[in-house]
């Protein structure tokens, strides 16, 4: 081997280790915490250097370096940051790229619904309240979603947003994640299955997500569920019942409720219903593409969360009886 070759392989290992140690090495701030803002339109040059003036990096270049080699150079989010002593440069530099701003953040839960997600939002002082209409037709509108309906469209997760940040980027952020992970899942989808496009599997997710009560039993669910498209049998989900009774509903459901028609009702309907239901978790988003083959037709609660799964409606009833009617 050449000489030149040995020392470029060395000079090689020894920069990888001292980026990797730069990388995972506390930058010891001195504050306790420690306050920065990163300016709307701030280039990675400019954030590198105020991160230097600031004493937080000794240097900016290895900064500049990291967020360029991971292809992040140009998506470093403005806003108010609140940094703590052990931060490394690599988790800095994800703060910046997901948008962690010390300004606020906001949590969706999976399995709530549209109107849930609304009254978080208004109810978050730090969000500019801009949309004149919150009602889901408008909210679709505003954001762009295709459909008349924007419940279900939105990607359960904790959302970080900078000064002055505006209840149509909240939805537009979220949106934006679910189509995300939905087309990402959509591409690892099994064969065979009942869905003309995503938007059916989402709404196949958000029953999912009312029905599983463990999250071990989310795919034999979505199985039972595709089975009965299969054979041309109603889907007979009761959270769609409810759903489609909205804010009438007084928490329990009754025969009647069940022979109400609505187009939410799956006793009444076949096929799936017009729209989703909730906010699907990943976990419910998988389930619906990835179903468990299954000759069963029915399941029950067995009031811990799980369910029986049966083949025969007879079966099923018996377990009705055991730990429904009991």
């Amino acid at each position: 081997m050449k000489i030149w070759l040995k020392w470029l392989i060395i000079l090689f290992f020894l920069f990888a280790i001292m980026t990797m140690h730069f990388l995972f090495t506390s930058l010891h701030i001195s504050e306790t915490d420690l306050d920065i803002e990163i300016e709307a339109g701030s280039s990675l040059k400019k954030i590198a250097f105020q991160l230097v003036d600031e004493k937080i990096l000794s240097e900016p270049w290895r900064f500049i370096l990291l967020a360029k080699a991971l292809g992040q150079s140009t998506k470093l989010i403005p806003g108010n940051y609140l940094l703590t002593p052990d931060i490394t440069p690599y988790q800095l530099l994800y703060y910046l790229i997901e948008g962690r701003a010390k300004e606020g953040s906001i949590t969706f839960i999976e399995g709530q619904n549209l109107q849930a997600m609304i009254e978080n939002i208004k109810s978050n002082d730090r969000l500019k309240k801009t949309l004149k209409s919150y009602n889901s037709k408008a909210i679709a509108k505003a954001i762009g979603i295709p459909y008349d309906s924007a419940e279900g469209q939105f990607f359960p997760d904790t959302y970080y947003f900078h000064k002055n940040a505006t209840d149509i980027e909240i939805f537009k952020m979220a949106y934006k994640a679910m189509q995300n992970k939905l087309k990402y899942e959509w591409e690892l989808r099994e064969e065979g299955l009942p869905y003309k496009n995503m938007y059916e599997a989402l709404i196949m997710a958000s029953i999912i997500e009312k029905e599983m009560g463990n999250t071990l039993e989310a795919n034999l669910i979505a199985g039972v569920f595709i089975h009965r498209l299969s054979i041309n049998m109603k889907l007979q989900s009761d959270p769609t019942v409810i759903y489609g009774i909205g804010e009438n509903f007084d928490g329990d459901i009754k025969k009647k409720d069940l022979l109400a028609d609505t187009p939410y009702n799956t006793y009444t309907r076949q096929g799936m219903p017009p729209g989703p239901i909730t906010m699907p978790s990943l976990i419910s988003i998988r389930a619906a593409l990835h179903p468990i083959k299954t000759d069963l037709l029915y399941f029950v609660g067995k009031g811990d969360g799980t369910h029986y799964f049966s083949k025969s409606l007879i079966e099923h009833n018996d377990a009705v009886r055991e730990y429904q009617i009991k």
